[in-house]
């Protein structure tokens, strides 16, 4: 029984250590495990060995293991040594900056910042995650220049305090004004720090405190963009970018930098203008386009560049606002009549004149209310003054032409181009301009009068002129016919004389011509006789010439013919004997002939050598059936047969 007590008191002892194990592990060792995502701090609670048993005076973070809070802190691992008895271990989560975040740093301990500096200066600590580091190296206790960016950081909380807080971002088209809350004083007679660089848009603000940089309004500006910026250290004013549009120039007033030299020279005596980075009104204006231009230091009056109509009339006014507060002049005539009249005036202002305006006058308003608003209305009060209405009226292009010239001269003076001066509507008094019209109608009444008398007049002049030319009307007609009849016998005889001239020039000329006819007639006749005796004669001569060629040819031809078939039957005669070539091609004939061999009817006789009558009528009735040609061709070769002497040969019939 009590060795099975035993043996479960000794599994609950395992079980206690399995599942205490950290404690035990800690009491026996001194064992400590951080986790991965944690961080350990160290609180030590006293010192055992050593001198350096307490922290000096107005420090709370021990660097030199002294008691207290410790600077360093326990990464991720496993520790052995640290006695509970000793050190206090506080487990922390790791300090997150989100994306889009920076985190701002507060020190708890370190060195004092220097009297007029608001801000510790950076030290070299990695990113505020060793704090032995941070105070070794001079850390300053408070607010710190320097930040963190998004990501994981092991901070010692029991030294830094972290605050997340947005980046800053600067929207399209919009510029940001800096005010920096830490530096040195800003110098006498400025307004504005001075320009420094090497700072990135205020992203390093301790690379602006080393280079000299002034607290307060600064010169330089930040443009659109996302930017990391302490809000301790820095507060910025986000505002539209300067537009200048089209037709305008901008000119510069300057309220910071040195004092420049006047660029204008000694003939402009109503301001200075100076180069660009100088305080005062800059030389060069700006053109047409959008400018990062910080408000607080300088400003950009607007010139227009183009042709600027202002109107003195008290219904209209032009989209520039420049002559809102100009209105219709009333002026008052020589005879003491006052009225209004409408006045338009174009001037042009150079580019290149345009700082000079501005210095002198300060802006464009100022142009039009100290000089184009009294000259111009005090012009054509007196111009007025000298002439009655009615004058004045009457002369209205030549008044225009004088005003023109007189404003000309006077804008010459103030850099300033008049281009026209144009007189509008002009309004005399109602009861002068009654009176006129009254008057004006009495003297056109009476000229339609005077007219209408000279048209009676004129027309009782024209009926006297009218009846007179009805009565010359018939005298003229008469006049006319005894002319024509006239004029038509002359034309008979005329024509009488000039028909017998032109028969007998017609007899004559038949006569000639059929002469001439006849003559041309037997020159034509002789010629063509002789030409066709010519060409008889040459005809005859030719056909005579070609007969006989034709008939020596022909007689050569047969000559030659004969005497070859001569020869040939010869031959033939010799090689055959007569009377076998004779019947040999009496044969060949008769089969060319289609003659029959056999007669329809045969005579047969008993004759001696000679034969009888019967073989000789034989022999011409045979000739009769051959060709003609061809009994021809017999016939010659019977007549060579006959002239052969015959052979003897016996008397026996073959």
């Amino acid at each position: 029984m009590e060795a099975l007590i035993s043996s479960y008191w000794w599994v609950l002892v395992a079980l206690l250590c399995v599942v205490l194990y950290k404690y035990i592990l800690r009491f026996l060792f001194g064992m400590v495990i951080v986790p991965e995502d944690r961080i350990g701090l160290i609180t030590k609670k006293f010192v055992l060995f050593g001198s350096d048993k307490e922290l000096p005076d107005g420090r709370i973070i021990a660097v030199k293991g002294e008691a207290g809070f410790q600077g360093k802190t326990l990464a991720p691992g496993l520790y052995f040594g640290m006695w509970f008895w000793q050190y206090s271990v506080t487990m922390e989560q790791f300090t997150i900056i989100p994306e889009g975040k920076i985190g701002l740093i507060m020190a708890k301990d370190g060195a004092e910042i220097p009297t007029g500096n608001i801000l510790g200066q950076r030290v070299e600590s990695d990113n505020f995650q060793d704090a032995v580091k941070f105070l070794d190296n001079g850390g300053q206790r408070g607010r710190q220049t320097s930040y963190i960016t998004s990501g994981s950081y092991r901070i010692n909380i029991m030294l830094f305090q972290v605050s997340v807080t947005d980046m800053i971002r600067i929207q399209e088209s919009m510029v940001g004004i800096v005010t920096t809350l830490d530096g040195l004083p800003i110098e006498a007679n400025q307004i504005a720090g001075k320009l420094v660089e090497g700072h990135n848009n205020f992203q390093n603000f301790d690379n602006f405190i080393k280079n000299g940089g002034n607290r307060g309004l600064q010169p330089q500006v930040i443009l659109a963009g996302s930017y990391n910026l302490n809000p301790w250290a820095i507060q910025l004013e986000e505002i539209p970018m300067t537009e200048i549009a089209i037709g305008y120039v901008g000119v510069v007033i300057s309220f910071i930098g040195t004092d420049g030299n006047d660029l204008t020279g000694a003939d402009f005596k109503h301001g200075n203008i100076v180069g660009k980075g100088s305080k005062g009104v800059w030389l060069e204006p700006l053109g047409p386009g959008k400018y990062a231009i910080n408000k607080y230091i300088m400003k950009v009056e607007l010139v227009p560049t183009t042709n600027l109509v202002l109107n003195w009339a008290s219904a209209r006014s032009e989209a520039h606002n420049l002559d809102k507060n100009l209105s219709t002049i009333t002026v008052r005539s020589k005879d003491g009549f006052p009225f209004n009249l409408d006045v338009a005036q174009i001037i042009h202002v150079p580019t290149t004149e345009a700082p000079k305006v501005i210095a002198r006058f300060g802006n464009m308003v100022n142009l039009v209310s100290q000089v184009l608003e009294p000259t111009i209305g005090n012009y054509f009060r007196n111009s007025a003054q000298g002439s009655d209405v009615i004058a004045f009226l009457s002369t209205r292009k030549e008044r225009q032409e004088s005003a023109k010239e007189h404003i000309r001269k006077v804008l010459d003076e103030y850099n300033v181009n008049a281009v026209d001066t144009l007189i509008g509507d002009i309004v005399p008094p109602e009861s002068l301009m009654k009176t006129l019209t009254d008057r004006k109608i009495a003297e056109e009444q009476k000229i339609t009068y005077e007219t209408q008398k000279q048209a009676q007049e004129t027309r009782q002049g024209m009926e006297k002129e009218t009846a007179i030319a009805d009565m010359q009307k018939d005298i003229v007609k008469a006049q006319q016919s005894v002319e024509i009849a006239e004029r038509t016998a002359s034309a008979t005889v005329k024509k009488s004389e000039g028909d017998a001239a032109g028969v007998k020039l017609a007899v004559g000329a038949e006569a000639e011509a059929t002469k001439m006819r006849a003559h041309a007639e037997a020159e034509s006749t002789k010629a063509r006789a002789q030409a066709d005796s010519e060409a008889i004669k040459l005809r005859a001569s030719a056909e005579a010439e070609q007969i006989t060629l034709t008939g020596s040819a022909e007689a050569g031809k047969i000559l030659a013919v004969g005497k070859s078939t001569a020869e040939a039957y010869e031959l033939a005669v010799k090689a055959l004997g007569g009377e076998n070539f004779t019947r040999y091609k009496i044969t060949e004939e008769l089969s060319k002939g289609n003659v029959k061999l056999i007669p329809d009817v045969l005579i047969g006789g008993n004759g001696n050598n000679g034969g009888s009558a019967m073989d000789g009528l034989l022999g011409l009735k045979l000739m009769e059936l051959m060709d003609p040609e061809k009994r021809k061709e017999v016939v010659a070769i019977a007549e060579i047969v006959e002239t052969k002497p015959k052979p003897k040969r016996d008397n026996i019939n073959p």
